[in-house]
């Protein structure tokens, strides 16, 4: 064995992740997800892993599942891909029900026992999976997972040193895989002290959403919490602040913190959106947040509060927030919420929007490292 060379796999589920979760017994039942195709073939055309299917098929061979429907869809599915120049290297699917405790059944490995001989690298290889499931199995084979899902549920704590991504889309698998393998995240820290607050922060981008940031404010604790679980960023940080005179200096400087550290992460903007826009209900209001990181600053605020205060936070320090991340972050943001609706919901549905819309600007285009801008530079 060339112990100077290990191979590395891409171990793939193909219901919820390459098509809709489903018992697929018929042709008609064959969705596949959005950019598949796209991301697949970027990954094969830029990286070194082998395409390994790893699919549970419960009960295929039974009345309920008989193995001619399972068999033409399951066909179709393997030819349509080959079609758009994906083509599997090994597959290995189970057909037993979860009672018969198979121990080649997901998480079980034994199905995968030749990948764990020493001639694959299974700490650079990855599990790509809708379900708990597959980072469990992941994690027994000894390789990293990519957590294919919409969900809002945090990844379990057994499972964090595991799941190198939680992604909603195959381009942002795509792009965490491509362009000379896994991408280093994009990270920051600012500390910064004035007279009025001293201040240290942490940022990823390309986090999962973990993180906290105490600045001693309850209600704006509360909106950055908001801000770190849907933006995806993983955020750590803490203000001492000069509160006793009023919530004002620490919500600015926090601000600026935070805009100085995101514009630090992204760098050169390569292969950026650059572009975010996301619209966010919170029962009574909405709101709509676009952003552009266009190397300029202008906030664009069109939100009236039927409050001047959420408990004891003046609302009026909703706009500073914004106008001075604009500043430091050298970004346009535009910010819109429906009338009369409750204070706390607005902020929050704001927040909520603006960490959404975020997410989307810094997400990375696969295949692609170029500058979002015909001047070349933003």
């Amino acid at each position: 064995m060339d112990t100077l060379y290990r191979k590395k796999a891409l171990f793939i589920d193909r219901d919820g992740v390459i098509v809709i979760e489903d018992q697929i017994d018929s042709y008609e039942k064959i969705i596949y997800m959005p950019h598949v195709f796209e991301a697949l073939r970027e990954i094969r055309k830029l990286s070194d892993y082998e395409f390994v299917m790893v699919s549970n098929q419960d009960g295929v061979g039974t009345p309920s599942f008989p193995f001619e429907s399972f068999s033409g869809p399951a066909e179709r599915i393997f030819s349509t891909l080959e079609g758009e120049g994906i083509v599997f290297d090994d597959v290995n699917i189970d057909y037993s029900l979860p009672s018969d405790s198979c121990p080649g059944r997901k998480p079980g490995t034994a199905m995968l026992s030749s990948y764990m001989d020493g001639s694959y690298d299974l700490s650079q290889s990855f599990m790509i999976g809708d379900r708990l499931t597959d980072m469990m199995l992941a994690k027994n084979l000894g390789a990293r997972g990519i957590w294919y899902t919409d969900s809002d549920e945090p990844v379990p704590e057994d499972l964090l040193d595991t799941v190198a991504l939680k992604a909603d889309s195959w381009l942002a698998i795509a792009s965490f895989l491509t362009l000379g393998g896994v991408k280093e995240h994009r990270k920051a820290s600012v500390d910064r002290k004035t007279n009025e607050t001293d201040i240290s922060l942490s940022v990823d981008i390309d986090g999962t959403g973990r993180g906290h940031i105490h600045t001693g404010i309850g209600f704006f604790d509360h909106m950055l919490d908001q801000l770190v679980k849907h933006s995806r960023f993983d955020i750590e940080g803490s203000v001492a602040g000069d509160t006793y005179v009023d919530e004002h200096h620490t919500v600015e400087d926090m601000a600026l913190a935070l805009g100085s550290a995101v514009l630090s992460a992204l760098g050169d903007k390569r292969g950026i959106e650059r572009y975010g826009f996301e619209i966010v209900m919170m029962d009574d209001t909405a709101a709509t947040v676009a952003l552009d990181f266009s190397g300029r600053d202008e906030l664009i605020y069109d939100v009236e509060f039927t409050m001047d205060y959420v408990g004891s936070f003046p609302t009026e320090l909703i706009r500073h927030f914004f106008r001075s991340f604009s500043s430091a972050a050298k970004c346009n943001i535009y910010i819109s919420a429906v009338r009369n609706g409750n204070s706390h919901h607005t902020a929050e549905a704001i927040f909520k929007a603006f960490a959404r819309a975020m997410r989307r600007a810094v997400r990375r285009i696969p295949g692609d490292d170029t500058v979002a801008s015909t001047k070349g530079v933003l």
